[in-house]
């Protein structure tokens, strides 16, 4: 079993770059948005504790299938402690099953990402981004308040990739990750 974390800022491009590697791997993909949105539709508004079980409860059926893997995206503060504690802990789900883990961090610059979050893949994705001026300041309020990118050698990990896509298509990212870690 193979988990793969995309991870990186808002808009960067984690879902589509996985959308195009669950193409040409076996991983299946679990974007970020896949619990977040039906939490809102259903509460109105968005509810963290009911997205982190719904989450829970899919990494777990997921760790005992007997699938290749998954790809899991993930908007990562390198500054909050949470967010590390919080990687860990879907690792820890996965571990009693022998999961390899793997991690890309996507990094392209604030003005790429902007022109990205009106594109119709996301809005089609993800409803509650639709409101395109929103999420813009969203965005903007994300890279003012918390720190998205790592430091250089901050990540520990073993099978640890960062790549600058603000130049590269979906489609050439998601073979560089796939080349890069044999999946």
């Amino acid at each position: 079993m193979k988990l793969v974390f995309i991870i990186g800022s808002g808009a960067v491009g984690k879902m589509t770059v996985g959308q195009e590697l669950m193409k040409i791997t076996g991983l299946r993909l679990f974007h970020n948005h896949m619990t977040i949105e039906p939490v809102i539709e259903i509460f109105g508004s968005f509810n963290r504790d009911a997205v982190n079980k719904l989450r829970h409860v899919i990494f777990e059926e997921f760790a005992k299938s007997d699938n290749y893997g998954m790809i899991f995206t993930y908007m990562w503060a390198f500054d909050r402690k949470e967010d590390w504690d919080y990687i860990e802990y879907v690792k820890d789900i996965f571990k009693p099953y022998n999961a390899e883990f793997y991690y890309i961090e996507l990094v392209a610059d604030q003005k790429e990402r902007l022109r990205r979050n009106k594109t119709e893949n996301r809005i089609k994705n993800k409803a509650s981004k639709r409101d395109t001026e929103f999420s813009q300041k969203l965005i903007l309020n994300e890279d003012k308040n918390y720190r998205l990118v790592s430091r250089e050698g901050e990540i520990p990990f073993d099978n640890y990739l960062k790549i600058d896509n603000t130049k590269l298509s979906a489609e050439e990212t998601a073979v560089i990750i796939k080349e890069h870690f044999s999946l």
